[in-house]
């Protein structure tokens, strides 16, 4: 089993060309099947899990829903199972997924979080004061509203993907597809200070110029995701908002701000990096809402008067 799992690894590396978050979501799922097949007996050792039967994916569905697992995550693992065996089956090792024979719980609905123009502009000009941390923090939110990047992407810029010249940004995505896209001066200028703020610490750092990070942490490395989340913490809490967002919330408003002002829904799917339309139509959703809750306050007939 191990090798088939190692085998697997690979396949997903190679073939599928999957993200490195992705990868390690869909080897946890996995290995957290075995475990539970394992501990429930419904198998002796670790490879009869390449055997297991439709019955047994069930019985982990079961396990999932009384640990009360988000159906979102329960999704997740099914669709880990069934990339693992869809594996198996063209290695010949088995004749049926036997995942396609379980039915995966129906999701609520996500909406979107996002801020409004005044709340992202009050965040993002509390963000810095000059001080070094601080410039990062705020070229690091300015980028983040400029180019709606995932917390991912932001992670994983280089100094020289920005092209101060051109106005441009290149962005590393999903599956480890490129895309570009535009970014506004006022990002750009936050940027250009950021890089002069923190010239000294990159000289203490060593790497290949052409993958020198963007953002680096105290010590010179590349920041981590953990750390960007904190930075957005300390933003909202010297701004007016009154609550906590997710780093993600930056990249919805950028969405539904570009739709609210009239951008074409195919554009915004582009600067998002999305592979589906449909994954971007959930903003015209957020979109109607808002639209309705307007009509509400504001119509005198509206609620049958």
């Amino acid at each position: 089993m191990e090798n088939l799992i190692r085998d697997f690894q690979t396949y997903l590396e190679v073939e599928r060309n999957v993200s490195a978050h992705t990868k390690n979501a869909y080897l946890t799922d996995l290995q957290e099947f075995v475990q539970f097949l394992q501990k429930s007996g419904l198998i002796k050792n670790a490879n009869e899990a390449a055997e297991a039967q439709a019955e047994s994916i069930r019985a982990f569905l079961g396990y999932l829903y009384r640990q009360k697992v988000k159906k979102v995550t329960v999704n997740r693992k099914i669709s880990s199972l069934r990339a693992f065996y869809k594996f198996l089956m063209r290695q010949g090792k088995i004749k049926k997924n036997p995942a396609n024979m379980v039915q995966t719980p129906k999701t609520e609905k996500y909406m979107p979080v996002f801020l409004s123009v005044d709340e992202a502009f009050e965040l993002l000009n509390n963000a810095g004061n000059g001080k070094h941390t601080d410039s990062r923090t705020q070229a690091m939110m300015e980028l983040f509203y400029s180019c709606g990047l995932r917390l991912s992407e932001l992670v994983a810029l280089n100094v020289m993907d920005i092209d101060f010249n051109q106005q441009l940004v290149k962005v590393r995505g999903k599956g480890k597809k490129e895309r570009i896209v535009p970014v506004g001066k006022t990002a750009l200028q936050c940027l250009k200070k950021y890089l002069e703020d923190s010239r000294a610490l990159r000289k203490s750092s060593v790497g290949s110029v052409f993958e020198e990070p963007l953002f680096l942490n105290a010590r010179g490395q590349r920041i981590t995701t953990r750390s960007i989340a904190r930075s957005l913490d300390d933003a909202a809490a010297k701004s007016a908002l009154g609550r906590k967002i997710s780093p993600h919330a930056l990249r919805h408003s950028f969405a539904t701000h570009l739709l609210n002002a009239g951008a074409d829904l195919r554009a915004i799917q582009e600067l998002l990096g999305h592979r589906s339309l449909s994954t971007t139509q959930k903003y015209t959703a957020v979109n109607i809402n808002r639209l309705m809750e307007i009509y509400d306050k504001a119509h005198p007939r509206a609620k049958g008067k």
